[in-house]
């Protein structure tokens, strides 16, 4: 290469990287990943969660449980298979108010075995029936049920809502900020809309109706806001996740 055709590359590679400098750099995505309950296993399949980690799903939700007699019976597979495949574990409990919380907090505890290992978020109450509680009583049997979870695993729960329900179900108490909040909206805005004076929100289900590679048919989405900090850190496997 002559002297004048090495300076013009010279000058022209300076001139892109003064360009690269200027541009604003890309956000990063916030970390996804849909929730799941037998639903999700049409005709009995499994899901492929090698899968939907590929597809960039850093965690996933499964239901665990629901009242004092249900137990998801794709959880185990669901569980062993997303931690081979390094997906960050959520379980949650389908709240009935209806029955009394402590059985439920200590069944569902025992199901998930603790909620406290390697790719382990903490436990989620799913609470969107009052089971024909008014207001007081609802909020008196959250309090029972999340202060027996947290000293069944000893993690604090993340509890999972919609705006609507809590505003009027639970009278949009602020009583319950001190846990993260993993709330459903499905109205396309930029940001979900918080009730119960939450400071801000944890989880967002953006979606019920989903599509994720690996998953047969629709499924809920998720995104996760880094109020807990670094996804890695809040799922107990610090260094994990890379960027997707």
């Amino acid at each position: 290469m002559d002297t004048k055709r090495w300076s013009s590359t010279v000058r022209g590679c300076v001139a892109l990287i003064a360009l690269a400098c200027a541009l604003p750099a890309t956000a990063q995505a916030q970390p996804s990943g849909p929730d799941v309950s037998s639903w999700q296993h049409v005709d009995g399949r499994m899901i492929d969660w090698h899968a939907v980690r590929a597809a960039g799903h850093q965690f996933a939700m499964v239901k665990a449980t629901e009242g004092l007699h249900y137990i998801n019976p794709f959880f185990v597979q669901d569980s062993i298979l997303m931690r081979t495949a390094g997906v960050a574990r959520g379980t949650y409990h389908f709240a009935r108010p209806e029955l009394p919380p402590e059985p439920q907090a200590a069944m569902y505890a025992a199901t998930v075995l603790g909620q406290n290992g390697p790719l382990d978020l903490p436990p989620v109450l799913d609470l969107e029936t009052a089971g024909g509680l008014a207001p007081a009583a609802l909020i008196d049997w959250t309090h029972r049920y999340l202060n027996t979870v947290r000293t069944l695993t000893g993690r604090t729960p993340v509890i999972y809502t919609y705006p609507h329900f809590w505003k009027t179900a639970m009278a949009d108490t602020s009583a319950f900020t001190g846990y993260p909040l993993w709330i459903a909206d499905y109205s396309g805005n930029d940001q979900p809309e918080v009730p119960g004076n939450w400071p801000t929100w944890t989880f967002w289900q953006t979606t019920d109706r989903g599509a994720v590679p690996g998953i047969s048919g629709g499924t809920d989405v998720n995104i996760y806001s880094g109020a807990q900090g670094d996804l890695a850190q809040f799922a107990n496997m610090s260094g994990l996740f890379g960027s997707s």
